[in-house]
């Protein structure tokens, strides 16, 4: 028998590359049978976060796991062998996670390869282009094998909003060929200018503003958790959906989620989508948590390049901050794009419209809840590190605190929380109306 071509090998521990090539295609219809005493670390839990923009598959074992892994074509596979694990229950159940709807992934089976190797073997709905690596212990985690499973075509945020309609692209101009202008809006200043029901044209994207939304936190990574046991990563999508809604619902407006489930969004790619699609302004939803349960009330946040207002907002920023270490980023995937853009802290006119934007906020939240500080606070989040584009943090109240906990779960109020971030958008638009943009350029 022929065997299959073999599109890469990627070898990370003492696994030899030959191994690999000897796989024929009877080799890969696995069966399921028990590891021998070779075997002598346990996994703890297997995870699946899926989602359009890809599907994350995280192994928790007690010491670091040793793997390799390679992809197969016709059909698409993706074969990873983990040396010295069991084939226990924890990981006899991932297969049984992969949902028919996930995007990416048709099934998975996990089988012995030979003595003290498991392979697992994931059939794939389309090409791919993987990640694969571990993470040191962090937080409540213990060692992690990470299969992030992205498409070989990765979603570009602003060709979505061109299928929801939002844009129209002239001809076959896709937005990574900016050459093709297109064409210029009579006037972009006023944010009602036009209805959103009105039949999507090349112009109507300079009369829309862009409002990106950012649930913290997701995924790996739940945030803050409520003594009641609420996450913070739930808390902050339901507030950022209810605020989508309302934004959507408004004429001249237009909402953008950095994530719309429960997986997880690095802090720089984040921003990275915010400035794709030419995001207005930026609002990162969060809920705060202190050490002491009685710590109450909203606060805002915007960016400074001079140290934090106070040793609160200090010690938040480094927390929220740390989300990557929790969440999980492949540090091995160096993004130069991101670099150039998010070093550059000159934006002293971005910071000041941040200023104004989150003064707007917090006067709404006070409407709805008590104020954790009366002013607008200042610190390092590296979420707000756009440069060109208004930027606030907004700590909807405190998680940790019991009785703020159950109302950040109460419908009414999330719903209460979301008309209050409305209300401040609009008063901060109704005098600072975004610039002209008469074109849709490459970031």
């Amino acid at each position: 028998m022929s065997r299959p071509p073999v599109r890469r090998s990627v070898v990370t521990g003492p696994l030899k590359r030959r191994d690999f090539l000897a796989l024929s295609g009877a080799a890969l219809l696995l069966s399921v049978s028990p590891v021998g005493r070779a075997s002598s670390t346990s996994l703890l839990a297997v995870r699946v976060w899926p989602s359009l923009e890809y599907t994350r598959i995280t192994l928790e074992s007690r010491d670091a796991l040793k793997y390799a892994h390679f992809t197969v074509q016709n059909p698409e596979r993706l074969v990873i062998d983990i040396e010295g694990v069991e084939l226990n229950s924890v990981l006899g159940s991932l297969p049984g996670k992969i949902a028919d709807s996930d995007p990416h992934i048709k099934l998975i089976r996990a089988g012995r390869n030979k003595p003290g190797v498991v392979r697992l073997v994931l059939e794939l709905k389309t090409e791919v282009k993987p990640q694969v690596f571990t993470l040191p212990p962090v937080g409540q985690y213990g060692h992690r094998l990470v299969m992030d499973i992205y498409p070989a075509q990765p979603l570009d945020p602003l060709m979505q909003l061109a299928r929801q309609g939002d844009i129209r692209y002239e001809g076959d101009v896709a937005p990574d060929q900016p050459e093709e202008p297109l064409a210029a809006a009579p006037d972009a200043a006023t944010p009602g200018a036009q209805a959103k029901d009105a039949p999507a044209t090349a112009a109507d994207v300079n009369r829309l503003v862009t409002i990106v939304l950012d649930p913290g936190h997701g995924g790996e990574d739940p945030g803050a958790v409520g003594r009641g046991g609420s996450y913070e990563k739930n808390v902050t999508l339901q507030v950022a959906r209810r605020l989508h809604k309302k934004i959507e619902a408004e004429t001249g407006m237009r909402a953008v989620l950095t994530r719309d489930g429960d997986y997880f969004v690095p802090l720089g790619t984040r921003v990275t989508k915010a400035r794709r699609v030419r995001a207005d302004l930026f609002v990162s939803i969060h809920a705060d948590a202190f050490v002491r349960p009685d710590a109450r009330g909203s606060s805002v946040f915007v960016l400074s390049d001079r140290g934090a207002s106070s040793s609160a907002a200090r010690w938040l920023a480094q927390r929220e901050n740390a989300a990557d270490l929790v969440g999980g980023v492949n540090l091995g995937v160096k993004d130069p794009y991101l670099a150039r853009t998010l070093l550059d802290l000159s934006q002293t006119a971005t910071m000041n419209d941040s200023m104004k934007l989150g003064r707007a906020v917090l006067g709404e939240l006070g409407g709805i809840n008590t104020l954790h500080k009366a002013q607008v606070e200042q610190a390092g989040f590296a979420v707000l590190k756009a440069p060109d584009i208004p930027s606030i943090l907004v700590e909807t109240a405190f998680i940790s605190n019991p009785e703020e906990e159950k109302r950040l779960t109460d419908d009414a109020y999330q719903d209460k929380l979301a008309e209050a971030i409305l209300r401040g958008i609009r008063r901060y638009l109704a005098k600072n109306p975004p610039l002209n943009r008469s074109r849709i350029a490459q970031l």
